[in-house]
């Protein structure tokens, strides 16, 4: 039996943000929407959508990029559920992550939200911390740089020159989660490389 699943790539929205480390989430889905040639269009619940598969006959997937901006998340996250009929361990966020090193992925479900306020907007809204994250790490700034301009920041030339490789490994997280489950992409993306 197929499911539908709701990939939501946390970020901001506009062209000031596109290329920060805070919209790495946004990235990764633009990358499983490029694997299909699909394009995003917009979505009433306040997002752009697009709806697609795993796999020919396979789960539905709906791969959204919200319009809101990330520590307002919880609205269209949970209008998008709602519309889509999808229970929140059905609901993957894609999110960047401060305490974890650049170009390392870490998969969990539950728990708190490590002070990410896109998390933690769209726990109060789902009414649950329970549903499944890929945290792309994204690591400290270096020095006494403050993180909020960090986060905010473009990526350095080094790290944009291991970016693909680093979405596309985020996006086979995603769909190995939807695939095989947690423990799977969990045994798979947390090993070192």
């Amino acid at each position: 039996m197929t499911s539908t699943w709701l990939v939501i790539g946390l970020g901001n929205p506009g062209p000031r943000y596109e290329a920060t480390r805070h919209n790495i989430g946004q990235m990764v889905v633009d990358e499983l929407a490029a694997r299909r040639d699909e394009r995003f269009r917009e979505h009433k619940a306040g997002a752009r959508v697009v709806e697609t598969w795993l796999r020919p006959g396979g789960d539905k997937l709906v791969l959204a990029k919200l319009n809101s901006f990330m520590n307002v998340s919880g609205g269209p996250a949970a209008g998008l559920a709602k519309f889509y009929s999808v229970d929140p361990e059905h609901v993957i966020v894609v999110h960047d992550e401060l305490d974890i090193p650049f170009d390392t992925l870490k998969l969990k479900t539950g728990g708190g939200h490590g002070g990410h306020n896109g998390v933690r907007d769209i726990a109060k809204a789902l009414g649950t911390p329970d549903f499944p994250r890929v945290r792309a790490g994204i690591g400290r700034p270096p020095g006494r740089q403050d993180p909020a301009d960090w986060v905010l920041a473009p990526f350095g030339a080094a790290e944009r020159k291991t970016l693909p490789i680093f979405l596309s490994d985020a996006a086979d997280a995603v769909e190995l989660l939807v695939s095989e489950g947690l423990v799977a992409a969990q045994q798979k993306h947390h090993a070192p490389r």
